[in-house]
């Protein structure tokens, strides 16, 4: 049996015992296994679809999300041929693409049909649903004939709407940042470039973002679905052997921080494992954290003693496993398996001891017991978490994993999580989760 199939036996097992949890708390532990399922067990790449003129970087910014070449870039001429999904594969994972006939091309693509862009479009949409739909145009054209490039992009998210019901988010990507004024000023390298030089730059790129912003938020048609405008430099270059030659990629990584927001949640997973970005890594891995420690903490503070402890335990693992699979892992139980052997064999007995005396707990004193059963199995849990994100996502030595166990343990022993049958599981989320909640 894989892991997965294994997440899914666990999900199932784990309904059936909220059977005998009191409501509100058996109706939030359910909503966290859904997000659980969402996360881990139904995932899918994300989908995009690209909009914009011809040479606006399309190609190019598929490059940069992945940090290698595997999409084609025309230099010369147009490339896209006709709206197609694309599936853009890396080591870590796929990306979907959507990427449309550039718009006001000189030449038509080798292959393209006489239809024009939407009509070559239209078929594809018809397909799948995109998450988002990004708008690319060249800093230095903001001001140039923007109007049918909008009018076009009116059409797209039109033609989405009517075939899947729903306004699709727009994120409006200013590319070729690099080369407005001062254009010897790089942006990638800001610790080399005079001060007030830089800020020249950067301020100019914040005046098309906002000028754009403008046009598109006058758009009534796309008003309520337009996120925002963020300005990038995507270029890199390779060798014929894909050794990088050049990387000039400026705020890329900014860029699918917000993107990942737009997502749902099972496209999450596979957007930050493909991105190898650290910081959308522990964002993901802390709300994964934070699900699996809320349910923990509720199946601690069933009636039934002793009887909980093999599901946490289980739940633990898939923790560990998922922020593996995050890092870029396998989803295995073997990941799980490296990580409690770095820390210990005395560490885990000690972590099982204290289930032990935890679930004794419940019968000697059951009021008491509860809360406490409850409170050691969130804190346990996040403590896991946060010291596997150090070591899978951070690459800490085993020693440093121990320490972050150890100080978390700590920290969180003094958080308090409410247990009252009447109001459900009160427990204190991070930052991040609180954000991600909102979304």
């Amino acid at each position: 049996m894989t892991l997965r199939e294994e997440l899914v036996e666990k999900s199932r097992r784990l309904e059936e015992m909220l059977d005998r949890v009191p409501e509100p708390m058996a109706r939030e532990l359910r909503a966290r296994i859904a997000e659980l399922r969402e996360l881990l067990l139904e995932q899918r790449p994300p989908r995009f679809v690209l909009v914009g003129r011809r040479g606006a970087g399309k190609s190019s910014l598929i490059n940069a999300i992945f940090g290698r070449p595997v999409a084609e870039v025309g230099h010369e001429k147009a490339t896209t041929a006709r709206g197609t999904w694309w599936s853009y594969q890396g080591e870590l994972g796929t990306l979907e693409m959507l990427d449309t006939r550039g718009m006001q091309e000189g030449s038509a693509p080798e292959g393209a049909e006489a239809a024009d862009h939407l009509a070559s479009t239209t078929f594809a949409l018809q397909e799948k649903a995109p998450d988002a739909v990004l708008f690319l145009i060249k800093a230095k054209e903001v001001d140039a004939a923007v109007d049918a490039d909008l009018d076009g992009l009116v059409e797209v998210c039109e033609k989405i709407r009517k075939l899947h019901s729903y306004r699709v988010p727009v994120v409006a990507v200013v590319t070729h940042c690099d080369e407005v004024e001062p254009k010897n000023v790089d942006l990638h390298v800001p610790d080399e470039e005079e001060p007030e030089d830089l800020e020249e730059k950067r301020a100019r790129i914040r005046r098309i973002e906002a000028d754009l912003s403008a046009k598109i938020r006058a758009r009534d048609e796309l008003r309520d679905q337009f996120v925002r405008a963020h300005g990038v430099s995507v270029y890199q270059s390779w060798r014929r052997d894909n050794s990088r030659r050049a990387d000039e990629r400026w705020r890329v990584e900014e860029l699918l921080d917000f993107l990942l927001d737009e997502l749902p949640e099972q496209a999450r997973v596979e957007f930050v494992r493909l991105s190898q970005v650290k910081a959308l890594q522990h964002r993901l891995a802390t709300r994964l954290t934070n699900i699996i420690a809320t349910l923990c903490a509720g199946i601690a503070a069933t009636p039934i003693p002793v009887a909980d402890i093999a599901p946490i335990t289980s739940l633990q693992t898939s923790l560990i496993s998922g922020i593996g699979y995050i890092a870029g892992r396998k989803l295995e139980v073997k990941t799980a398996a490296e990580f409690m052997a770095a820390l210990g064999a005395n560490l885990g007995a000690a972590v099982a001891l204290r289930e032990v005396a935890r679930a004794l707990a419940k019968v000697l004193a059951p009021g008491l017991g509860v809360a406490l059963s409850a409170g050691v199995a969130f804190a346990g849990t996040k403590a896991i978490g946060e010291a596997a994100a150090a070591y899978f996502i951070d690459g800490v030595t085993v020693e440093d994993a121990r320490e972050v166990f150890r100080k978390a343990r700590k920290r969180l022993r003094k958080e308090e999580i409410e247990i009252d049958e009447g109001k459900g599981l009160a427990y204190p989320f991070d930052e991040d989760h609180d954000e991600d909640q909102k979304v």
